[in-house]
């Protein structure tokens, strides 16, 4: 699937009520208004869906990694559309735009807000089966020992955040991808809610408000240096028990 399915139509009701079926109207009169209408157009539609998955995936109607997978999608459409900087001005913000079309989308609203699937949010909790049962020391998602491809990608995704930082690569747009490998990278290592791995999260819902454009702070940049730093110590400090 190239694109998460958006069901959700953009035709404001009021349109039915004031024209005549048959007069062609024209909404643009401009390729740029053209585009311009499609993609709030389509970002009326990923509000919508994104309401409609959230609500599935809590009454198990939708499949774990469907859903992981779809929403992944809806959240990199809603960014990319909102990366025009014509889309953004007519967009406002999302409060905004939810007051002036009458959405009641709560759980779009919080997901938007966190910027992840709720599977990458909260790493699930593993099974495991009972050809393991014997060590008790288990950790990771693929029984006694992490698989150890997926520590090192953790390990380099932390060290290529603290390395953007250094370098003073401070952008939302490159950092807020890098956060997601890490959070994503430690979950295939371990469930556990090892210390400071909330602050990946929360840096996280901090870059997801930000403008695509828009840079930390000096003191930010060295807040999360510091946070990153405390979360990297954590997750190896988990591995090593």
């Amino acid at each position: 699937m190239a694109y998460a399915p958006v069901p959700y139509s953009y035709t404001p009701s009021l349109l039915s009520t004031t024209i005549n079926p048959d007069i062609e109207v024209k909404l643009a009169d401009t390729t740029a208004e053209r585009d311009l209408l499609d993609s709030l157009g389509e970002l009326y539609s990923i509000i919508l869906t994104l309401e409609a998955l959230e609500k599935g995936y809590l009454r198990d109607t939708v499949q774990e990694r469907d859903y992981t997978e779809i929403c992944d999608r809806l959240l990199r459409q809603y960014r990319s559309h909102l990366t025009d900087e014509h889309v953004r001005a007519a967009f406002r913000d999302l409060e905004s735009f939810k007051a002036e079309w009458g959405l009641e989308v709560p759980k779009a609203t919080e997901r938007l807000r966190i910027g992840l699937p709720a599977t990458v949010e909260t790493a699930p909790a593993r099974e495991h089966g009972s050809h393991h049962s014997n060590n008790r020391n288990s950790t990771g998602p693929s029984g006694p020992n992490p698989n150890a491809t997926h520590i090192v990608s953790a390990s380099e995704s932390f060290i290529t955040l603290l390395d953007a930082i250094k370098l003073n690569m401070l952008s939302k747009e490159t950092l807020h991808p890098i956060l997601v490998d890490t959070i994503q990278a430690v979950n295939k290592v371990t469930d556990r809610d090892f210390e400071n791995k909330g602050k990946i999260i929360q840096w996280l819902i901090t870059l997801n408000q930000m403008r695509v454009t828009e840079d930390l702070s000096v003191d930010q940049a060295r807040e999360l240096q510091f946070d990153m730093q405390l979360a990297y110590d954590g997750f190896k400090a988990v591995l090593g028990e």
